[in-house]
């Protein structure tokens, strides 16, 4: 019988990585320059393990493969097979991210056979004056990017946007962006890996993939973030929903009932403050404030009692009924077969890694 699942982070130390996830999680094991936790994941060689109850040691895909539908949905698995969809993180960036862009779905499976990554941020922390890139400040054109980076003045054809902890940024595909020094951020985002950066603040040994973003780059100024959302307390505040997922705000003051019978999916929570209760009849957890927890979708009622004022994240898939299946009968090795899949340079998978 399923129950909540708690996973156990995968920390990523990156050169830009800081000590905010560490406060965050009031954890002394993450380690120094930490700059990603992998709070649910079912990217290959990286996929989430269970740390509580009697799955403890197994890895999300393990249980997928033989729980099928009462993990993650009918909807779901007959869209994505065995692969678990969302990839959920925190971030933190002391210094500045590489500027960047991702592919979409089909460019993605042209060239990497992989999925694209449409993503989402929730600032958890800023610092006085933090910002992020969220695309350009104006209409521009490949030939004038290309123009920039060799002249060495990128920076004049970004967008910079300060940042305020509690807001929210959604970031589709296709998008130039990066986060600045001083912003902690929940991403959630398509499971995938692919990133073309085109600008890394001349540190000179990480590679870089112009000639590639181009092709995939929205040239387009953005005017669409922050997200505008509710916060009415005890409420599931609807902040985005997309094809890949849909994200609620949910504020705790009291006790409340969420009933799922609805929802063909799992549902995460993730706590950005305080800590929260979450009771199943399968089960119950204690989710603090930093923590990550999966509720499948054969349960279809969860109780939330706040220990104290406490913020959750709250998300899911709500796939149209009309999309077309990916894998027929959930056969594994389908979809291994399509994984393998490779259209021309066998290098692809690992080369485009941030």
């Amino acid at each position: 019988m399923l129950y909540p699942l708690k996973f156990k982070p995968i920390y990523k130390t990156k050169v830009w990585g800081g000590d905010k996830i560490r406060r965050i999680k009031n954890d002394n094991k993450v380690p120094e320059n930490c700059g990603e936790s992998w709070e649910i994941s079912g990217v290959q060689d990286d996929v989430s393990v269970v740390a509580n109850g009697f799955l403890a040691g197994n890895t999300l895909q393990e249980i997928i493969e033989v729980y099928l539908e009462e993990v993650v949905g009918d909807k779901v698995l007959e869209e994505y097979g065995y692969e678990y969809p969302i990839l959920l993180k925190i971030i933190d960036a002391k210094e500045n991210r590489s500027v960047q862009v991702h592919p979409d779905d089909e460019t993605a499976a042209e060239l990497h056979n992989a999925r694209g990554k449409t993503e989402a941020w929730y600032i958890l922390e800023a610092d006085k004056d933090a910002k992020i890139i969220d695309g350009f400040n104006r209409d521009t054109t490949e030939a004038e990017l290309l123009q920039s980076i060799q002249d060495g003045n990128l920076e004049n054809l970004l967008k910079y946007q300060n940042v305020k902890t509690g807001e929210f940024y959604f970031i589709p595909a296709g998008r130039v962006h990066g986060m600045c020094a001083g912003t902690a951020v929940v991403e959630i985002q398509e499971t995938s890996d692919i990133t073309y950066r085109i600008y890394d603040y001349n540190r000179g040994n990480r590679e870089l993939h112009t000639q590639y973003a181009v092709d995939v780059i929205d040239y387009k100024k953005n005017e669409k973030n922050p997200v505008d959302f509710n916060r009415i307390p005890d409420h599931s505040n609807q902040i985005v929903k997309c094809k890949y997922f849909t994200a609620n705000y949910l504020p705790a003051m009291n006790s409340l009932l969420k009933d799922y019978s609805a929802i063909d999916s799992f549902v995460i929570y993730h706590c950005v403050h305080g800590q929260v209760n979450v009771k199943t009849t399968n089960g119950e957890e204690i989710l603090n404030e930093g923590e990550t927890i999966l509720i499948p979708a054969c349960i279809d009622e969860v109780v939330l009692i706040p220990m104290k004022y406490s913020e959750l994240l709250e998300i899911y898939m709500d796939l149209d009924e009309n999309q077309p299946r990916k894998y027929d009968d959930y056969d594994l090795d389908a979809i291994q077969r399509q994984r393998k899949v490779t259209s021309g340079n066998t290098n692809n998978n690992t080369k485009y890694k941030c």
